[in-house]
């Protein structure tokens, strides 16, 4: 009895209460009871059970004596005892077999689950008290039912037949599973039969003879396959879980740690015949399947040479894409994001989002562009699409997001948009905005920011409440076959790590690719989580139209070109269904050739291309009436600052009830000492700009790791509770009752993916200042694709601008290679400022300059300066990313503070800060005029200070080249400060300040020009501005260097090292 109640005890787990209405433990006795002899004052029908081996365990030893108490009291009174045993005796009294009388009382906690003991016999079973005793072969049997059951939805996707091509198995483990082979159970006197992939049946088999199979079992609840049945016989049982689990479709998703999501799956899966569609349904998959069919088949036809990387072999992709956007628009999704690798792109925009034809065969064309930009491949492009869905008649808003070859890089980018929309409109639970990923099989388990980004699925700043990801399966990566590719037995299996059930479905079978698309899109409606769509299916070309695949693919490719289109199999179908004629097929294709014939003729009259057409992310309205040389005030009232300050640096409004830690306190007081005493340091400058521009309606988010309370200590954005747990306080979130909303966010520990996440968030409103900082500025090497791919370069590609700012800490203070360097130099090479080109001098000088350059990159060496650039990225009529080399040492350097008169309304962001001490009282005096960047300035300033250089040596600060008013065209800039020893400091480097630094440089005729920096001698700033020096001085003098030697690492790891080289690098910038 005992092995039996651990079996079941087991299984409860699986199937709650799923017989524990009545008796059955005392069913699980098969040993007959010994009668003794009659004994005074007790019943023989209660003596019986007093035995040496008694049925009913609680009658044992010492138990008697108390049972035989209460039958007496019982006798006198049945309701004396309680009713378990008033049943009992009943039953007992009644001549209920050993083992029968017992029956355990009703389960306090109802579960709908819940199916009677009953459902354990097989019908025409007597279940009645008084028949004799189950044996364990029943019990045995019925376990192995559930157990069967339960195997197929475990493991019933690794046989099905999921290749078209019938060579490979999905899985790279082609064993069949043990659990779902013929005898692995056994059953009555039939011993486990040992493991064999040739036995017929791939299931247990419960009987002893064939006829057995029609033994009728009731169904537990555990699955639907009976429908409106209770019951029905094994061989049906076995043959409706084949066909759920093993023929076309394959589900994984039993390992999900929800019942009713599991209990979810199972009813969409199970349930008889819900997988069958109606003829109009049949008809609008052909014509779907028809389309994309056609267009990859005239795309072949008039540009046989060209890469278009096509979607043969996979033509199911478009219909499942927009059965996808039909039943989400149903559901009331109204807008939807997509992203994608370059594979089947342009049928996804002719077909998915209905982009006119014309413009997709133009990019064919060798036409001039007439868009200022670089341009991307045709494969590469986005679009953003407004129509009507016909099948729903709502308006649904579509739009593919541009991408490099880079794949899966568009991932997190693709999130952050769609998190940015769900924001803006207020859909808390995504249920109007959404997100489609497609991926490719290699890519999917290949690339690690696939796994960067599934983690941000379900955090509370990031998640976008589900995201449909479509994998097209052609299993193979480029050449490479995916035993080679992957170590896990899909290539999905990295969507199990968030509980995303995943659905494997062979491509040559539509219907069953339209059933599970259906119910990806439901389930990410009704649970907001991420699913996964296995599209298996091949690539009938190379990776390329002109690549040759039979050089690594010979097998593959020979079944491949015998295996006729999808689009055939699927029309000979419906034809021998007689749901179409093969006329009326024949018409469907001809239709649709029609179409792209036209569009052909109307593309050939394009005499350019417009790559504005290809915008993903259009700002309607934001740029119409504004000046293009003219660009907001960054300055702002004294009260403003005031007001943002003491809120800023006050406890919690309820701080008697609200515990803060006294370092805290400590904090706040000092700031609010600063701000009386109209200062402000590196924490109250940001404050204030973020603080202002929420005033003013500006939505702020900054996100990055640890940046709630910044990595250095200084921020404190986040107040948290020091005796309750969870409980936050935000300052900037209380600023004004009608303010914008503020978003600070610890972020997973990513760079990779929470980059590319802000990029598409600050894609989505360019009235938003969106922020991501680094832990270390050391680290955004590892995001290096999202910067290189689309910060950098995107909008000269794609027409995409972007405000995002990344603030990277950055700065040599002996602390090693991993944390002292945000790498400047490589941001400073890829600027795009031609170094032998000085820009004609006039009063549009800046703005022709920005123009032309690419993005900003700063370096600010002032509170002041931090503020208003910040700020400037609002103020401008564009939008560039700006980088800032922000200081570690400074923010709490008691110099590195500005007053609020450099804030003020008519103030604004500094390019360049002169000399301003005795140096610059004399300037023909001045011995050596120093250039230099960053926090560097400081050290300089001490070390001329104690060399007593100060009327000899100047420092000028350039901080910026040009005046926020003509800041407009600008492509992107970088601020960097310089200094001289004359004192020069130099904030912003690109695009380069020609014009200030010729007028500088003059004012100081016989001082020896150098530029110094703390970095290594091929890192920093030194090989940008050397051939620029000589540009704007038109080669008339001559720049040297002061710094530390080249070097492979950014920095020593020797703190005695590191004072040498500083040491060296003053007695350099001093050797007057």
């Amino acid at each position: 009895m005992y092995k039996v109640q651990v079996v079941f005890n087991s299984l409860t787990p699986l199937a709650p209460r799923v017989c524990g209405a009545r008796k059955f433990v005392s069913w699980l006795v098969r040993s007959d009871p010994v009668t003794r002899s009659s004994q005074v004052m007790v019943s023989e029908p209660l003596r019986r059970h007093n035995s040496r081996v008694a049925t009913e365990p609680f009658l044992n030893g010492s138990s008697s004596s108390y049972v035989e108490e209460m039958y007496n009291a019982w006798l006198q009174d049945p309701h004396s005892v309680h009713i378990s045993w008033d049943t009992f005796f009943r039953n007992s009294t009644a001549g209920a077999g050993p083992g029968s009388a017992y029956q355990a009382p009703p389960s306090l906690a109802g579960n709908f689950n819940q199916v009677p003991l009953g459902s354990l016999l097989p019908l025409g079973s007597g279940s009645q008290i008084g028949q004799a005793p189950l044996n364990e072969k029943i019990i045995d049997d019925h376990l192995a039912v559930q157990a069967i059951i339960r195997s197929y939805q475990i493991r019933g996707h690794h046989i099905a037949k999921l290749d078209p091509l019938g060579i490979n198995s999905a899985d790279l483990d082609d064993r069949h599973p043990q659990e779902l082979l013929y005898n692995y159970y056994s059953f009555g006197k039939n011993p486990r039969t040992t493991y064999s992939q040739e036995l017929r049946y791939r299931v247990a088999v419960l009987t002893e003879k064939e006829s057995d199979m029609d033994r009728v079992f009731k169904l537990p609840s555990t699955t639907f396959i009976g429908g409106k049945e209770k019951s029905l016989p094994l061989r049906e049982i076995l043959k409706r879980l084949e066909t759920t689990y093993c023929r076309h479709i394959g589900v994984e998703f039993m390992f999900i740690n929800s019942l009713e999501q599991c209990n979810w799956i199972r009813q969409k899966m199970e349930t008889p015949e819900i997988m069958e569609i109606d003829n109009d349904e049949k008809r609008l998959i052909l014509a779907r399947l028809s389309r994309a069919t056609m267009f990859e088949a005239f795309l072949a036809r008039k540009w046989s040479s060209e890469k278009r990387f096509g979607l043969e072999g996979c033509e199911i992709l478009i219909p499942a894409m927009k059965q996808i956007i039909d039943k989400s628009t149903e559901l009331g999704v109204e807008s939807i994001v997509m992203g994608m690798p370059h594979r089947g792109r342009l049928n996804v925009l002719a077909n998915v989002c209905r982009k006119p034809l014309n413009q997709i065969f133009t990019q064919f064309a060798a036409l001039e562009a007439a868009d200022d930009g670089s341009g991307d491949v045709k494969y590469h492009l986005g679009t953003y699409i407004e129509r009507l869905n016909r099948v729903t008649n709502k308006n649904i808003r579509l739009a593919v997001v541009a991408n490099p070859s880079h794949l899966e890089a568009v991932d997190p980018v693709v999130q952050g948009k769609t998190r940015a929309e769900q924001f803006y409109r207020g859909d808390g639970e995504g249920k109007k905005v959404m997100s489609i990923l497609l991926h490719g099989d290699a890519a999917f388990c290949g690339q690690g920011v696939v796994f960067e980004t599934m983690h941000l699925s379900d955090l509370p700043d990031y998640t976008t409440h589900g995201t449909i990801h479509i994998v097209v399966n052609n299993q193979i990566g480029f050449t490479t076959d995916p035993r080679h590719s992957r170590s896990s037995p899909y290539c999905t299996d990295v969507a199990r790590v968030v509980n995303a059930p995943i659905f494997h479905v062979n491509s040559d079978d539509p219907e069953a690719v339209m059933h599970v698309c259906k119910v990806a899109a439901e389930w990410r409606s009704t649970f907001h989580k991420d699913v996964v769509i296995d599209l298996v299916s091949y690539r009938r070309n190379g990776h390329n139209e002109i690549d040759e695949p039979m050089f690594t693919q010979p097998l593959m490719y020979r079944k491949i070109k015998n295996t006729p289109p999808a689009i055939d199999l699927y029309a000979k179908k419906l034809v021998d269904e007689g749901v179409v004629t093969q006329e009326e097929v024949k018409k469907v294709h001809e239709k649709y050739e029609k179409i792209c014939e036209e569009a052909y003729t109307n593309a050939k009259q394009e005499t350019h291309i417009k790559y504005k057409d290809w915008l993903d992310s259009p700002w309607s309205g934001f740029f119409e009436g504004k000046d293009p040389l003219k660009s907001s005030p960054t300055g702002i009232k004294e009260d403003t600052l005031v007001h943002i300050g003491k809120k800023f640096s006050s406890p919690p409004p309820n701080a008697a009830e609200f515990v803060i830690h006294k370092g805290i306190e400590r904090i706040l007081k000092a700031r609010m000492e600063m701000v009386e005493s109209r200062q402000i340091d590196w924490a109250l400058g940001e404050a204030m700009a973020f603080g202002s521009l929420l005033k003013e309606g500006i939505h702020v988010r900054l996100s990055g790791q640890d940046v709630e309370r910044g990595t250095f200590s200084h921020r404190h954005h986040v107040l948290h509770h020091q005796t309750v747990d969870k409980a936050t306080y935000r300052p900037l979130c209380y600023l004004y009752p009608d303010q914008a909303p503020y978003t600070v966010c610890n972020s997973s520990l990513s760079e990779y993916g929470v980059l590319g996440f802000e990029l598409g968030y600050s894609m989505t409103n360019p009235n938003a200042l969106v922020i991501w900082e680094a832990q270390f500025g050391d680290f955004n090497n590892t995001a290096q694709c999202i910067i290189d791919q689309f910060i950098s370069s995107g909008q000269a590609k794609w027409v995409r601008q972007s405000g995002l700012v990344m603030l990277q800490p950055h700065g040599l203070e002996g602390m090693g290679p991993e944390h002292s360097s945000a790498r400047l130099e490589r941001f400073l090479q890829m600027s795009a400022d031609d170094p032998d080109y000085f820009p004609p001098e006039s009063e549009e000088f800046a703005v022709r300059q920005l123009h032309d350059i690419n993005w900003i990159v700063a370096n600010c060496s002032t509170p002041a300066n931090l503020f208003h650039i910040l700020r400037r990225q609002i103020a401008l009529p564009f939008r560039k990313p700006l980088i800032i080399m922000t200081p570690k040492s400074l923010l709490r350097h008691p110099e590195a503070r500005s007053s609020f008169d450099s804030m003020l309304e008519g103030t604004e962001f500094q390019r360049v800060i002169p000399e301003e001490g005795i140096a610059a009282q004399s300037p023909n005096n001045v011995k050596r005029l120093l250039f230099c960047s960053g926090k560097i300035y400081y050290d300089l300033k001490k070390a001329r200070a104690e060399r007593k250089l100060d009327d000899g040596v100047g420092i000028v600060r350039v901080e910026q080249v040009n005046k926020p008013s003509a800041l407009l065209l600008f492509n992107f800039i970088y601020s960097n400060e310089c200094y001289f020893i004359s004192s020069y400091y130099y904030l912003q480097i690109t695009p380069f300040p020609y014009d200030l630094i010729k007028k500088e440089v003059a004012k100081y005729p016989n001082a020896e020009l150098v530029w110094a920096q703390e970095e290594h001698k091929n890192q920093g700033a030194w090989g940008y501005v050397q051939p620029r020096f000589h540009t704007a001085l038109n080669g008339s003098r001559n720049v040297s260097y002061a710094g530390r030697p080249v070097a492979a690492s950014p920095a020593t790891g020797s703190k005695m090292q590191h004072l040498k080289e500083l040491k060296q690098l003053f007695d350099d910038s001093f050797n007057v």
